[in-house]
């Protein structure tokens, strides 16, 4: 009896933004529960991504980690995400790609019912520790190579 492959679980399907011109800052995609908003503009050397803050009162529910530092991949636990397309303007063919990562925080504990229940000594010890509970978002990006042509 032949062996059938096995499906293979697929990350999420690629999104393609709009052609970007060299030099032009624009968003590559928000990231509410860690209240930041990723940035890229194709420069000389490639394609610049950058980590902006949203300002205003966004409280984090999450944390935004530098990919180097990070290493995410699903064999550390981490979570492919979205992965965006951004095509240069003016350069058909090439496109710079950012992965965005996310790994899952820390189980709270629930109750028979359900429900969360935190005691005041319980609530000072989670407060304590509770950025390493929190979920972690961190991106990587892949950046055209070779010359426009």
């Amino acid at each position: 009896m032949p062996l059938r492959a096995q499906p293979q679980a697929e990350g999420p399907a690629p999104r393609v933004g709009a052609p970007q011109a060299p030099g032009a800052l624009h968003t590559v995609r928000q990231i509410p529960e860690a209240c930041v908003r990723l940035e890229g503009r194709y420069t000389a050397a490639g394609y610049d991504l950058q980590v902006v803050p949203v300002g205003g009162a966004c409280q984090p529910r999450a944390r935004f980690v530098d990919a180097a530092r990070a290493q995410p991949s699903a064999t550390a636990g981490w979570t492919l995400n979205d992965v965006v397309r951004i095509p240069e303007a003016a350069c058909a063919g090439r496109e710079a790609v950012v992965q965005v990562w996310r790994k899952a925080g820390g189980t709270v504990a629930r109750d028979g019912q359900g429900q969360t229940r935190v005691y005041l000594e319980e609530g000072r010890q989670q407060a304590a520790s509770a950025a390493a509970s929190l979920p972690q978002f961190s991106a990587v990006v892949q950046t055209p190579s070779g010359a426009c042509g």
